[in-house]
């Protein structure tokens, strides 16, 4: 299973994370044209190179074709977002009852310990800007499940549209301590091996970051 944050090997990889990055981050805009010749100039590559990156984040949902106009971004949409969510809340409730049983006592002591360095970022209660990869609370989480399938399901194939949403659309204000407060109790059902509060804790925080998005999105749609 390839890890979030990949060793680039060739140019191929290199462009697609770049790309990919640009997306996620919002530097490449939802909904916006993607065009070869202008991104092969941006990333000093073949234009080849290019539209395999953009063939690989299709592939991941991050790019969509449309006919009479070519490759675009995704537009983070009301329904999109109720959907992947639906589908984040059971896959992440599972990996947190999996990750309470079969974590291992050092993988819970540095997930206690990342939660700690999180703290210092909340302390106003203005942001709550988690990094990809391993200073991801739920990337640490989905990996502390052991189960390489689900681990596959989430990492490879939905986590990044999902960043993008939180990225784009995040925390801030009161839901930065509640939300920081949810992971506290979510990683203590997991020391404690409480697969069953765990899992439950897992959705139902899940299912408030949805809320929280989606009034977001209601409120200012991108």
């Amino acid at each position: 299973m390839s890890p979030i944050i990949e060793t680039p090997i060739t140019s191929s990889d290199k462009t697609f994370i770049a790309l990919r990055g640009d997306i996620v981050e919002g530097s490449i805009a939802p909904g916006s044209k993607l065009n070869e010749s202008e991104l092969s100039t941006k990333y000093q590559v073949s234009r080849a190179i290019v539209r395999e990156a953009i063939n690989r984040l299709e592939n991941v949902s991050l790019v969509e074709r449309k006919a009479n106009v070519g490759a675009k971004v995704v537009t983070l949409t009301l329904d999109g977002l109720i959907q992947l969510y639906q589908v984040r809340e059971s896959l992440e409730g599972m990996a947190a009852r999996l990750a309470a049983k079969y974590m291992r006592s050092q993988e819970v002591a540095q997930l206690q310990a990342l939660l700690q360095q999180h703290a210092e970022s909340v302390k106003d209660s203005q942001s709550y800007y988690q990094e990809a990869g391993d200073v991801d609370f739920h990337y640490r989480v989905v990996l502390g499940s052991h189960n390489q399938h689900l681990i596959g399901m989430l990492m490879n194939n939905i986590y990044h549209l999902v960043r993008m949403y939180r990225v784009q659309l995040g925390m801030a204000g009161p839901r930065v301590t509640t939300a920081f407060e949810e992971h506290r109790n979510i990683v203590q059902a997991i020391a404690n091996k409480d697969e069953e509060l765990a899992e439950m804790l897992m959705r139902r925080h899940i299912a408030y970051s949805r809320s929280n998005i989606e009034h977001k999105l209601r409120t200012n749609p991108l």
